[in-house]
């Protein structure tokens, strides 16, 4: 299980669901007690995107991996 923490702004969101929706595993999303699937545009933007956010996967996917690297912030 990879463990990441990105700050997402609003106009990323749809391109962080797309970049997701390409994977074929399941991506987490999640803010406190609140957890969406990444891959729920409507989902995303339900959380609070002033804070960081933590995303949650088991898998590979070297497009997504590219993406989340320009989102990711030092915890």
């Amino acid at each position: 299980m990879v463990t990441r923490s990105i700050k997402l702004r609003p106009d990323q969101v749809a391109d962080f669901v797309d970049a997701a929706t390409k994977c074929s595993f399941d991506i987490d999303i999640f803010y406190n007690h609140y957890t969406v699937d990444a891959k729920s545009i409507l989902g995303v933007y339900g959380l609070d995107l002033t804070k960081n956010l933590t995303v949650r996967y088991d898998g590979y996917n070297a497009g997504f991996e590219g993406f989340l690297k320009r989102l990711s912030v030092a915890c």
